[in-house]
Protein backbone atom coordinates (compact mmCIF):
# COMPACT_ATOMS: atom_id res chain seq x y z
CA UNK A 1 0.00 0.00 0.00
CA UNK A 2 2.76 2.07 1.01
CA UNK A 3 4.56 1.24 -2.58
CA UNK A 4 1.35 2.75 -4.47
CA UNK A 5 0.77 5.79 -2.20
CA UNK A 6 4.11 6.78 -3.02
CA UNK A 7 3.86 6.27 -6.94
CA UNK A 8 0.87 8.52 -7.06
CA UNK A 9 2.56 11.12 -5.21
CA UNK A 10 5.26 10.35 -7.92
CA UNK A 11 2.54 10.97 -10.88
CA UNK A 12 0.48 13.48 -9.25
CA UNK A 13 3.86 15.74 -9.16
CA UNK A 14 4.77 15.02 -12.37
CA UNK A 15 1.39 16.30 -13.83
CA UNK A 16 1.49 19.41 -11.62
CA UNK A 17 4.47 20.25 -13.34
CA UNK A 18 3.57 19.36 -17.07
CA UNK A 19 0.50 22.05 -16.24
CA UNK A 20 3.24 24.58 -14.47
CA UNK A 21 5.62 24.47 -17.91
CA UNK A 22 2.28 24.55 -20.02
CA UNK A 23 0.96 27.39 -18.34
CA UNK A 24 4.24 29.46 -17.74
CA UNK A 25 5.61 29.46 -20.89
CA UNK A 26 2.73 31.34 -22.70
CA UNK A 27 3.40 33.98 -19.76
CA UNK A 28 7.46 33.97 -20.48
CA UNK A 29 6.44 34.56 -24.03
CA UNK A 30 3.97 37.45 -23.29
CA UNK A 31 7.30 39.25 -21.63
CA UNK A 32 9.71 38.37 -23.74
CA UNK A 33 7.94 39.58 -27.03
CA UNK A 34 6.38 42.48 -25.29
CA UNK A 35 7.42 46.20 -27.19
CA UNK A 36 9.08 48.47 -25.40
CA UNK A 37 6.64 51.09 -24.39
CA UNK A 38 9.14 53.77 -24.91
CA UNK A 39 13.11 54.26 -25.88
CA UNK A 40 15.11 57.79 -24.77
CA UNK A 41 16.58 58.93 -28.04
CA UNK A 42 19.79 58.97 -26.41
CA UNK A 43 19.73 55.72 -25.56
CA UNK A 44 19.04 55.07 -29.06
CA UNK A 45 21.84 57.38 -31.28
CA UNK A 46 25.35 56.37 -31.80
CA UNK A 47 27.10 52.63 -32.90
CA UNK A 48 25.41 49.05 -32.71
CA UNK A 49 27.33 46.46 -33.73
CA UNK A 50 24.76 43.24 -34.63
CA UNK A 51 25.71 40.51 -32.21
CA UNK A 52 23.14 37.50 -33.71
CA UNK A 53 20.19 37.79 -35.33
CA UNK A 54 17.61 35.21 -37.50
CA UNK A 55 15.26 36.03 -39.76
CA UNK A 56 11.61 33.65 -40.84
CA UNK A 57 12.53 34.16 -44.29
CA UNK A 58 15.19 31.52 -45.55
CA UNK A 59 17.17 33.45 -48.41
CA UNK A 60 17.44 36.35 -45.98
CA UNK A 61 18.62 34.81 -43.24
CA UNK A 62 20.97 32.43 -46.08
CA UNK A 63 21.93 35.97 -47.31
CA UNK A 64 22.88 37.50 -42.91
CA UNK A 65 25.13 34.29 -42.55
CA UNK A 66 27.33 35.76 -45.71
CA UNK A 67 28.07 39.04 -43.87
CA UNK A 68 31.37 39.27 -41.82
CA UNK A 69 30.49 41.98 -39.76
CA UNK A 70 27.36 44.59 -39.51
CA UNK A 71 27.27 47.99 -37.86
CA UNK A 72 23.90 49.78 -37.01
CA UNK A 73 23.71 53.49 -36.23
CA UNK A 74 20.88 55.49 -34.95
CA UNK A 75 20.39 59.30 -35.33
CA UNK A 76 17.66 61.67 -34.19
CA UNK A 77 17.24 65.16 -34.78
CA UNK A 78 14.84 67.91 -34.45
CA UNK A 79 14.46 67.38 -38.03
CA UNK A 80 14.36 63.58 -38.82
CA UNK A 81 15.68 60.45 -38.06
CA UNK A 82 17.68 58.08 -39.09
CA UNK A 83 19.08 54.24 -39.75
CA UNK A 84 22.22 53.22 -41.09
CA UNK A 85 23.22 49.94 -41.87
CA UNK A 86 26.95 48.72 -42.88
CA UNK A 87 27.51 45.41 -44.14
CA UNK A 88 30.61 44.17 -44.20
CA UNK A 89 32.21 41.56 -47.17
CA UNK A 90 35.55 40.92 -46.60
CA UNK A 91 37.55 44.17 -47.52
CA UNK A 92 34.36 45.65 -49.17
CA UNK A 93 31.82 47.71 -46.71
CA UNK A 94 28.29 48.19 -47.74
CA UNK A 95 26.80 51.55 -46.62
CA UNK A 96 22.67 51.36 -46.81
CA UNK A 97 20.98 54.51 -45.03
CA UNK A 98 16.94 55.06 -44.58
CA UNK A 99 14.72 58.30 -42.83
CA UNK A 100 12.68 56.64 -40.28
CA UNK A 101 9.54 57.50 -38.13
CA UNK A 102 9.78 56.84 -34.79
CA UNK A 103 6.43 56.84 -32.42
CA UNK A 104 7.36 55.41 -28.71
CA UNK A 105 9.14 51.61 -29.53
CA UNK A 106 7.88 51.47 -32.88
CA UNK A 107 9.34 52.89 -36.05
CA UNK A 108 8.93 52.72 -39.54
CA UNK A 109 11.55 52.36 -42.75
CA UNK A 110 11.33 54.68 -45.69
CA UNK A 111 11.72 52.65 -48.59
CA UNK A 112 9.64 54.99 -51.29
CA UNK A 113 6.17 52.46 -50.71
CA UNK A 114 7.99 49.55 -52.71
CA UNK A 115 6.90 47.28 -49.40
CA UNK A 116 6.20 48.23 -45.45
CA UNK A 117 9.71 47.70 -43.41
CA UNK A 118 8.59 48.10 -39.53
CA UNK A 119 10.29 47.67 -36.92
CA UNK A 120 9.92 47.57 -32.66
CA UNK A 121 12.37 47.22 -30.11
CA UNK A 122 11.52 44.66 -27.13
CA UNK A 123 12.13 43.98 -24.08
CA UNK A 124 15.65 42.54 -23.07
CA UNK A 125 17.49 42.75 -19.58
CA UNK A 126 20.53 43.37 -20.90
CA UNK A 127 21.62 47.04 -20.41
CA UNK A 128 23.90 47.82 -23.43
CA UNK A 129 21.77 45.86 -25.76
CA UNK A 130 19.15 46.39 -28.52
CA UNK A 131 16.49 43.30 -29.40
CA UNK A 132 14.71 44.52 -32.82
CA UNK A 133 12.20 42.90 -34.42
CA UNK A 134 11.33 43.85 -37.80
CA UNK A 135 8.41 42.74 -40.49
CA UNK A 136 9.03 43.01 -43.85
CA UNK A 137 6.21 42.78 -46.00
CA UNK A 138 6.41 42.89 -49.99
CA UNK A 139 4.86 40.78 -52.95
CA UNK A 140 7.56 38.36 -52.89
CA UNK A 141 7.48 37.73 -48.94
CA UNK A 142 6.64 37.83 -45.16
CA UNK A 143 9.11 37.67 -42.72
CA UNK A 144 9.46 38.10 -39.33
CA UNK A 145 13.16 39.27 -38.20
CA UNK A 146 14.85 39.61 -34.74
CA UNK A 147 18.08 41.20 -34.08
CA UNK A 148 20.52 41.54 -31.28
CA UNK A 149 22.55 44.78 -31.00
CA UNK A 150 25.01 45.64 -28.47
CA UNK A 151 27.47 48.30 -28.04
CA UNK A 152 29.39 45.20 -27.39
CA UNK A 153 30.85 42.67 -29.85
CA UNK A 154 30.12 40.06 -27.59
CA UNK A 155 27.67 39.41 -24.99
CA UNK A 156 27.18 37.45 -21.90
CA UNK A 157 26.19 33.76 -22.11
CA UNK A 158 22.78 34.51 -20.48
CA UNK A 159 21.94 37.44 -22.62
CA UNK A 160 22.19 35.14 -25.78
CA UNK A 161 20.01 32.72 -23.89
CA UNK A 162 17.30 35.77 -23.16
CA UNK A 163 17.79 35.86 -26.94
CA UNK A 164 17.74 32.57 -27.98
CA UNK A 165 14.54 32.42 -26.13
CA UNK A 166 12.83 35.30 -27.74
CA UNK A 167 13.51 33.25 -31.04
CA UNK A 168 11.55 30.27 -29.61
CA UNK A 169 8.83 32.69 -28.95
CA UNK A 170 8.86 33.86 -32.91
CA UNK A 171 9.34 30.09 -33.92
CA UNK A 172 12.48 31.33 -35.66
CA UNK A 173 15.48 29.37 -36.05
CA UNK A 174 18.47 29.19 -34.35
CA UNK A 175 20.45 32.51 -34.90
CA UNK A 176 23.47 33.73 -37.21
CA UNK A 177 25.85 34.91 -34.87
CA UNK A 178 28.52 37.34 -35.86
CA UNK A 179 32.16 36.81 -35.39
CA UNK A 180 32.90 39.20 -32.66
CA UNK A 181 36.68 39.39 -33.91
CA UNK A 182 36.07 40.66 -37.29
CA UNK A 183 37.20 44.43 -37.99
CA UNK A 184 33.62 46.54 -38.34
CA UNK A 185 33.59 49.17 -40.93
CA UNK A 186 33.62 52.58 -40.20
CA UNK A 187 31.06 55.14 -40.37
CA UNK A 188 30.84 57.63 -43.83
CA UNK A 189 29.51 60.86 -44.01
CA UNK A 190 27.48 60.36 -47.83
CA UNK A 191 24.88 58.00 -47.99
CA UNK A 192 23.48 56.07 -50.24
CA UNK A 193 20.00 57.27 -51.45
CA UNK A 194 16.69 56.13 -50.18
CA UNK A 195 14.88 54.93 -53.55
CA UNK A 196 18.45 53.10 -54.69
CA UNK A 197 18.55 51.30 -51.59
CA UNK A 198 14.33 50.66 -52.00
CA UNK A 199 14.80 48.87 -55.46
CA UNK A 200 18.11 46.37 -53.67
CA UNK A 201 15.96 45.72 -50.56
CA UNK A 202 13.15 44.81 -52.82
CA UNK A 203 15.26 42.06 -54.69
CA UNK A 204 16.46 40.73 -51.64
CA UNK A 205 19.93 41.35 -51.56
CA UNK A 206 20.63 43.84 -49.49
CA UNK A 207 18.90 43.34 -45.62
CA UNK A 208 20.02 42.22 -42.56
Amino acid sequence: MSACREMFAVCVTAVFCLLSVSHSTPLVCEKLVRPLDSLAPHHLDGRWALVAGSLSDAPSMKALGLRDSITMYFSNSSDTSTYTQINRFGEECQHLSYNISVEGSTYTFDVGNRFKLTGAFLQTSCTDCLVTRWIVESRRRHSVDLYLLSRRREVEPREMEEFRAQLKCYQLPEPVVMDPTTELCPERTGTQSTAAVAQTEEAGDQKA
